[in-house]
């Protein structure tokens, strides 16, 4: 059981934590301070530790060399017994297991730097074997330029080992690599270590430089991880060394892993600066759900229209033009990089109203390639009886060109120079001259309906809320209500999600569509649950999802505050933030 390490949060698999000594530690962060080491049994077996509240004690151990064959690591794992102080054991990536350990030291960490395939492998094997709220230590791996990719792979804690050494070596560090000491001509740091000039400046010095440069790293990384914005800095700062952009892109590769622990929203804005972006947990997610989950139910044309600059898009000056040319004539669907197709329903939905793009007119290949395969996905699922694209030259027309390859349809094209021109908004009302226009409390049902599909999984639209659902309010805030006049969400139009009442959460166990439920312990919740209450929990729950949690005492309905083997494996923290709760 978890007893000295709690973790506050989470963006994607990094976290920012505390392990809980008489004196604290924000992690992520250093911990030579913090550690005491019992020793090794490779040449004789130490006396057991007594411990000290006020360090972690690495347990007696074996540490064991990156590679080392799976027999041999056998051979030579240690058992850790349970003890009542705060404690790390030493693992690789085969003897990783649950050993009742405040913290995990993956063996010999430093010999995986450099080695992208080899690092990524070790983490998940580790991280995925022990508890999840538990700290990970690598020691002599950490630098300023690489602290970062090891913080959003999942690593907690760190050391100075490496910096230092590389200082004593001549080796000036800093957040975009190392220079030869000797190279310098001037000190570029304002750290302590650097306030003396060049020539005064020996290796002692800049080894301190170095852990300095580390420590305020990992500053920047705590801040990041607390603002939702690690993966942003991620993609810029793992360009410096091309082991940590192969790190990132393979951590993408492992979309399991990463999409767990993924919120399905954030209050920050998520920057696309680079084709890296489109491999972004959340990009996947929503172009996995709009393709798989998302049902039409508007019958009209589809109107592929370019997306823009202002979110969501209807508040655009464009859009608005757009819409009024349609007036309710067609089905409005935005096609976009880095998110794909975005059908009017869901512009509010995370990330489609979140996102921030580099703008240069110019699409590349990979972002055409994406897009395409997106559109492609749904029109096959869309199903229309008529292709309208109301989309400018250069990547818009080529990815609708592919799509008509490779489907077989026809698309209309309806913009001669600029999609907002005069000429180009009359030939899209001409376009849709004879086409039967839908009500405006139609395209409301649609959209609480797209919402809930989203959300909940294909269908849940209509077998949570039935067949004669009504809406109230003004769009973006609506509010559901079925035939009997029970409130059953609101829609929260910050993150285009649908958040349920009491009633609206029992609909949603009553239907067909897959319940995202967290079983707890015989108690009355009041604002939160927390994990050491929680019995079992769904394992498709991801941070943020609405969730209903019952007990033998409780029902109720809130939003997840970590992924659901989170908050079976975890002792410490909250796994469920309480919006409503009925006692039994």
């Amino acid at each position: 059981m978890t007893e000295y390490f709690e973790v506050h949060d989470r963006d994607g698999a990094a976290r920012r934590g505390e392990v809980r000594l008489a004196d604290p530690l924000s992690t992520p962060a250093l911990a030579d301070a913090i550690l005491a080491d019992a020793g090794s049994r490779w040449h004789e077996e130490p006396p057991e530790p007594a411990g000290d509240e006020a360090v972690l004690t690495i347990l007696t151990h074996r540490a064991l060399p990156p590679g080392t064959e799976a027999p041999v690591e056998e051979a030579f794992a240690v058992e850790y017994s349970d003890v009542e102080f705060p404690s790390a054991a030493v693992v690789s990536p085969g003897t990783a297991a649950d050993y009742g350990a405040d913290a995990y030291v993956l063996s010999n960490a430093g010999g995986y730097a450099g080695h992208a395939e080899a690092f990524v492998d070790a983490v998940l094997a580790v991280r995925e074997a022990v508890p999840d709220d538990t700290a990970l230590y690598v020691p002599g791996a950490a630098t300023p330029a690489n602290v970062a990719t090891l913080a959003y792979a999942g690593c907690d804690l760190f050391d100075e080992k490496r910096v230092r050494a590389r200082g004593l070596e001549g080796f000036y560090l800093t957040g975009d690599g190392e220079a030869f000491l000797e190279d310098l001509d001037e000190l570029p740091c304002p750290c302590p270590a650097c306030q003396r000039s060049v020539d005064a400046f020996d290796r002692g010095d800049c080894a301190d430089h170095n852990a300095n440069a580390l420590r305020a790293e990992i500053a920047r990384v705590r801040r990041r991880i607390a603002d939702g914005r690690l993966r942003d800095y991620v993609e810029g700062q793992a360009r410096h060394e091309a082991w940590l952009t192969a790190s990132f892109r393979l951590l993408d590769q492992q979309y399991g892993y990463v999409e767990e622990r993924t919120p399905v929203f954030r209050r920050n804005e998520l920057l696309a600066a680079t084709d890296d972006s489109l491999r972004r947990p959340e990009i996947q997610r929503f172009a996995d759900r709009v393709t798989s989950r998302y049902r039409r139910r508007l019958d009209a044309p589809l109107v592929l229209v370019p997306c823009s600059a202002r979110k969501p898009y209807s508040e655009s000056q464009s859009h608005e033009q757009f819409s009024r040319a349609i007036g309710y004539r067609g089905h409005i669907v935005s096609i976009t990089s880095p998110i794909g197709v975005v059908p009017n329903e869901l512009e509010t939905t995370y990330p489609a109203q979140h996102y921030d793009s580099v703008v240069t007119g110019e699409w590349t290949a990979t972002e055409i390639e994406f897009v395409a395969a997106i559109l492609e996905r749904y029109l096959e699922r869309a199903d229309y009886d008529r292709h309208i694209a109301h989309v400018p030259g250069a990547g818009y027309r080529e990815i609708c060109e592919r799509v008509e390859t490779s489907l077989g349809i026809e698309f209309e094209y309806t913009v001669a120079d600029h999609p907002t021109t005069d000429e180009s908004l009359a030939a899209l009302d001409a376009s849709l001259d004879g086409e039967s226009s839908y009500y405006k409390s139609e395209r409301e049902a649609a959209t609480v309906r797209a919402i809930a599909d989203f959300q909940f999984g294909d269908g849940a639209g209509d077998t949570v809320f039935g067949t004669d659902v009504t809406t109230e309010g003004i769009y973006p805030k609506l509010r559901v209500r079925n035939a009997d006049g029970e409130h059953l969400a609101t829609m929260v139009p910050q993150y285009g999600t649908l958040s349920l009442t009491p009633a609206g959460a029992r609909a949603w166990i009553d239907s067909d569509a897959p319940t995202k439920r967290v079983e707890i312990d015989g108690f009355v919740p009041s604002g939160s649950v927390l994990a050491p209450g929680v019995v079992d929990a769904d394992g498709a729950i991801r941070p943020g999802d609405e969730v209903v949690f019952e007990g033998p005492k409780a029902f109720g309905v809130g939003r997840a505050a970590s992924h659901g083997r989170s908050m079976v494996e975890s002792t410490r923290g909250i796994a469920v933030d309480v919006r409503h709760c009925e006692e039994k």
